[in-house]
């Protein structure tokens, strides 16, 4: 019978105004991989921030107990030292750095206080072999894509000697093929003894890879399923607490007439200026449609979406946009916008959000006329604004004064 490496017994986390986390118990048995699941916002990646020491020992109340220790982790190197080592769902890589140095960032081999490139070097190639990437330990990261941007974490976790592998929505910006052969990766370090406990909203994958499913609700946990119990619809009820007879609303479309158009689209790489990113793109919208724009990673779907809003992404860029039939200047962001078109990012931390600023402020920021008079903002109108599309979107917080 396989041993219990890992115990969190009733954590709370309260955050100004909101309890994140209350009384939630997690076990997970060494060198199996153990999901947790939950809709957004339940607190899955919360409970493993303070279990990595991201939320330090104090911050929170409850006990985490690592092979029969009581931990008290007051930040995420004292986790790493134990064995812990968690990969947030947004990569923490510097693009303009090599992979071998970001593999040992922080963590070097040295010799008298000299780093030993050869050794880091060395180093990497053998753990860049263990999951399955043939690049140059010297590659830079902005030249390799998001999969094995992945993998390149994963590697940097196998550096730091990992025992339990915390693993946040690896999969969620990734093909089907990369994710597949992330979840091979995974079932082979499950055969070395290395434990993982995976956070995803993708329940085949779920359903593929896990011994045990601990299903989280609005901050509490509500049931561990073995393997033998774990199925989609079990869980999905779990998640929302009710049984659901159909997994999407019904809805019948209303399509009318073509509102954008976008003829010949082409845009080149914004450091690599020889490259074609995006090659005569033509593209019709049209009133109340829904279109996908479907391709494996790394096929350009973002950086033609960026690139049409006010060119954001790329140089060198050529083509038409028609609205209604007429053709418009999208040259720049808020050319795009006073145009009524806006863009949803990916990358909420890099390009969606100001996080040094409260949440009033990133609400307005795009409509700064819509809450002033005169060219000066109304603070009471600003307010209004901000809280009622915090209501609407349901934005968890105490106010919309806290910081983002």
């Amino acid at each position: 019978m396989a041993s219990t490496i890992l115990e969190m017994r009733d954590i709370t986390k309260t955050f100004p105004g909101v309890k994140a986390l209350s009384n939630v118990n997690l076990s997970v048995e060494e060198g199996e991989i153990h999901a947790v699941v939950g809709e957004n916002g339940a607190g899955k990646s919360t409970l493993m921030k303070v279990l990595s020491g991201v939320y330090p020992s104090g911050t929170y109340d409850g006990e985490i107990i690592y092979r029969g220790d009581e931990c008290h982790f007051k930040g995420i190197h004292d986790s790493e030292r134990r064995g812990i080592v968690i990969i947030h769902q947004e990569l923490a890589l510097v693009p303009m750095l090599s992979i071998a140095e970001n593999i040992f960032l922080g963590n070097e081999h040295a010799r008298y206080g000299v780093i030993d490139w050869n050794a880091n070097e060395t180093r990497t190639s053998a753990l860049l072999k263990k999951v399955g990437l043939k690049e140059d330990p010297k590659t830079l990261i902005t030249n390799i894509g998001v999969g094995k941007q992945q993998l390149v974490e994963i590697a940097k976790a196998l550096s730091k000697e990992v025992q339990l592998l915390i693993l946040d929505e690896p999969t969620a910006s990734l093909s089907e093929k990369d994710s597949q052969a992330l979840l091979d990766l995974l079932l082979e370090f499950k055969r070395h003894g290395i434990t993982s406990i995976l956070i995803s909203h993708k329940l085949n994958e779920v359903n593929r890879v896990a011994d045990k499913v601990t299903i989280i609700r609005d901050g509490r946990t509500i049931e561990t399923l073995a393997k033998k119990d774990i199925s989609e619809d079990r869980i999905i009820t779990s998640m929302v607490g009710r049984s659901l007879d159909d997994r999407y609303p019904s809805r019948e479309p209303e399509i009318g007439e073509i509102v954008l158009q976008v003829r010949n689209w082409s845009v080149y790489h914004p450091i690599h200026a020889e490259r074609q990113v995006i090659k005569g793109i033509d593209i019709d919208v049209r009133k109340g449609e829904v279109v996908g724009i479907a391709g494996l990673m790394g096929a350009g779907r973002t950086e033609f979406a960026m690139s049409l809003f006010g060119r954001s992404y790329g140089r060198r860029i050529t083509g038409e946009v028609l609205l209604k039939g007429k053709p418009i200047d999208v040259s720049s962001v808020s050319k795009a916008v006073e145009h009524g078109i806006a863009y949803v990012t990916e990358d909420r931390k890099t390009y969606g959000l100001n996080l040094i600023d409260h949440i009033k402020h990133n609400i307005t920021l795009a409509n700064l006329p819509g809450v002033s008079r005169h060219s000066v903002i109304d603070d009471m109108r600003e307010l209004a604004v901000a809280n009622a599309y915090k209501a609407k979107t349901n934005i968890r917080s105490s106010s919309v004064y806290q910081m983002t």
